[in-house]
């Protein structure tokens, strides 16, 4: 089963179901790049830098009392985060099941904020997140209407700012966040496009649309947390497929690139997933105005050590 589609109704309450815990990010034009009309999008500045707790507030908060126990996730770090983030606010303990591949910084975060980790290897915890366990503690970081409509939030804040937005170019991970974005243009009646940025780390929605359906794709862990993986989620596929207008491809060259591009001229620090957007953006042509997801700041010091020196890590 997919999630449902939020409309606009379904956003705002999930703006004002939040609001107290993720905080209006803002929308700034990128300084000194070829063309003057692209927009980054600060989900970096989010209490947990990154947008998850956007999603992660809405999801547990929409549960009211049905969790006070606890509630679990399967996250590469920065859902686990916002979960955990929100939980501690309101005295839900929470369970992260993060792969062994998770950058050291968010799993270090995740403990600060009070959660339980569990490591698991890559596959095994890549299968949680394709097959979720039957728990109605376990919430998904991907395919819940919650999650959409909290991820939605982004595109009404988008749209605000800049209403003749053109295209949105969203990191991909698991779906929820470009079909959430994409959801909210649609709802306010916005002919903005979503496009959806990998990497040649891993890239199966490039796959999926060639296919016309999920495919397994050859995936390598990279600096690059957060996005790419062996294949689209499938209960996801129906939406992407209606949601999602494309994808754009970059190296991780490219990304290091955008991430030193984002430190060096806006003191912005991106994870490559958060760098990703605005890679594609530089690397393609894009009718504009062009939004920039910058998703998240979670990046090992040492990774952004070598990329400020000029390196891919």
């Amino acid at each position: 089963m997919s999630p449902v589609v939020p409309d606009r109704m379904t956003i705002d309450a999930a703006r004002e179901r939040i609001r107290d815990l993720a905080v209006r990010t803002p929308l700034i034009r990128l300084q000194g790049g070829a063309r003057d009309d692209i927009y980054l999008k600060l989900e970096t500045l989010q209490p947990v830098g990154s947008f998850k707790i956007r999603c992660a507030a809405n999801a547990l908060l929409s549960r009211g009392d049905a969790c006070r126990d606890g509630v679990s996730t399967a996250s590469a770090g920065n859902f686990a985060q916002g979960l955990a983030y929100a939980g501690r606010a309101r005295g839900i303990p929470v369970t992260a099941y993060v792969p062994d591949t998770a950058a050291r910084s968010k799993v270090e975060a995740l403990e600060r904020f009070g959660a339980s980790v569990v490591t698991l290897a890559y596959d095994r915890w890549w299968a949680m997140l394709a097959e979720p366990p039957a728990d109605p503690a376990f919430i998904h970081p991907v395919i819940e209407s919650e999650v959409l409509a909290g991820n939605a939030t982004i595109g009404a804040e988008i749209l605000e700012n800049l209403p003749d937005v053109a295209t949105v170019l969203v990191p991909y991970g698991g779906g929820g966040l470009a079909c959430g974005i994409s959801a909210a243009l649609k709802a306010h009646g916005s002919a903005a496009v979503v496009i959806a940025s990998e990497t040649e780390a891993g890239a199966p929605v490039r796959a999926a649309f060639a296919a016309g359906e999920p495919v397994t794709v050859p995936f390598a862990p990279s600096f690059v947390t957060g996005m790419g993986g062996p294949t689209v989620i499938p209960a996801m596929w129906p939406l992407v497929r209606s949601l999602v207008a494309g994808t754009a491809l970059v190296s991780l060259a490219e990304t290091a690139a955008a991430v030193r591009m984002l430190a060096e001229r806006h003191h912005v620090i991106a994870e490559g997933a958060g760098a990703a957007p605005l890679a594609a953006a530089l690397a393609g042509d894009h009718p504009g105005p062009v939004v920039c997801i910058v998703s998240g700041g979670h990046l090992d010091a040492a990774h952004l050590a070598t990329i400020l020196a000029g390196g891919v890590p």
